[in-house]
């Protein structure tokens, strides 16, 4: 009886170190498993590459304080050799295209209690911006000089879209306004429905002759008339498909793109389309899409994805001709044209020219030291980027 209770004994303190060592062995395996999904979840890490082209930083500006992690996006507009920039709470810069200097600056911020949002839209003489507080401001191109305000019923984190004699105003809260030009009276609005649960983000407001084109929340397309704001057609974009409300989400937020009679528009949900604008009729769609703006080349669509690739797109038929996977969840922005190039910024300030002809790494420059998500700008051969701590970079390729 003794010996076999030793038997036991001893059995038992087996099992119990093999349960331990089980448990250790369980232990690590799930910290193996866990190190190596935070690891793919990083951002790929920037290769050495032989560089083909050549930018060089021309000027930089601080504007105020950026838009930090408001989401807005915000980045420059340009008109008649001059570059327009808003910071949160910096209030409204005009400086030089050419030379980066300043010249005017309407200033309002945390005294007014104003945060400036939306990014500038300019045209007709006007430069308008939005706050986080609803707030419209026109200002003189010229001088700076305010013209008029208004108010909207939500924030606002889109730049206004002047043209044909109005100011077009998108609110977060799915509402469009549209305001006389000249004096800042409302002239009509639309609402539209929006799901519980959305990117945070809204796509900029574009034209056509009489039309204006907005992408919606819901992953729609919609066409409104400019003078009443008469819904014409609307055209899905992006399904809301899936088991729970994130995986519905299909954001239209990059901005409606026109290219003769194509329209374009992409959404979060990885789908790009062309539509006929007059008639809204769907001419082909695409499984590569996503937020943050497109661009047209001489040698296609240009997109970017969530996940961080470039696509350059054919404009007949959608097909992807290339794609650049490099700068996969470095939370890239919308593509710009910088000569023969494709540019995005990414979340480490950096800029990344890609080749348009193949999609070639060419070469990489660094903007600042904080994320760009503002689509860069191009115009007369100079890039602009607006960081979200509010430092404005131009770059030309020498």
């Amino acid at each position: 009886m003794v010996r076999m209770h030793a038997i036991r004994a001893a059995a038992g303190a087996g099992l119990l170190v093999l349960a331990l060592s089980g448990c250790s062995t369980m232990k690590g395996w799930f910290a193996s498993k866990d190190a190596e999904a935070k690891k793919a979840a990083e951002p790929a890490e920037l290769v050495d590459f032989q560089a083909s082209a050549n930018p060089a930083k021309v000027w930089s500006a601080k504007l105020g304080e950026g838009e930090g992690k408001i989401g807005a996006r915000q980045h420059p507009a340009v008109a008649d050799g001059r570059v327009f920039a808003a910071a949160t709470d910096g209030g409204v810069v005009a400086l030089d295209l050419h030379t980066g200097k300043e010249a005017w600056r309407f200033k309002a911020g945390k005294k007014e209690g104003l945060r400036l949002s939306g990014g500038p839209g300019v045209g007709e003489g006007l430069v308008v911006v939005g706050s986080l507080g609803g707030d419209v401001i026109a200002l003189d191109a010229a001088n700076g000089g305010e013209r008029w305000r208004a108010k909207v019923s939500s924030e606002v984190i889109a730049a206004p879209l002047v043209a044909q004699g109005h100011v077009f105003v998108r609110s977060n809260d799915g509402r469009i306004s549209a305001f006389d030009a000249a004096n800042g009276e409302r002239s009509w609005f639309t609402e539209h429905e929006l799901p519980s649960l959305t990117v945070r983000g809204n796509a900029p407001l574009a034209y056509g002759p009489g039309v204006l084109f907005s992408g919606n929340d819901d992953g729609s397309l919609t066409a409104l008339g400019m003078q009443d704001g008469r819904q014409l057609w609307q055209q899905a974009v992006g399904l809301q498909e899936g088991r729970s409300e994130l995986d519905r989400m299909a954001d239209v937020d990059s901005g409606p793109l026109i290219d003769g009679v194509l329209l374009f528009a992409s959404s979060f949900k990885n789908r790009t389309i062309a539509i006929d604008g007059p008639s809204g009729r769907p001419m082909w769609q695409s499984d590569h899409g996503g937020i943050g703006g497109m661009a047209v080349s001489p040698y296609g669509l240009l997109v970017s994805s969530p996940a961080g690739s470039v696509y350059l797109l054919d404009k007949n038929s959608g097909a992807a001709l290339w794609s650049q996977p490099a700068l996969a969840r470095r939370s890239i922005t919308g593509p710009a044209v910088h000569g023969d190039y494709a540019v995005v910024g990414d979340l480490d300030g950096y800029l990344h020219w890609m080749r348009l002809s193949d999609g070639e790494m060419a070469a990489r420059a660094r903007a600042g030291r904080k994320p760009i998500k503002g689509q860069p700008v191009v115009a007369d051969g100079i890039l602009l980027v607006q960081t979200i701590d509010g430092e404005l970079t131009a770059f030309r390729l020498d």
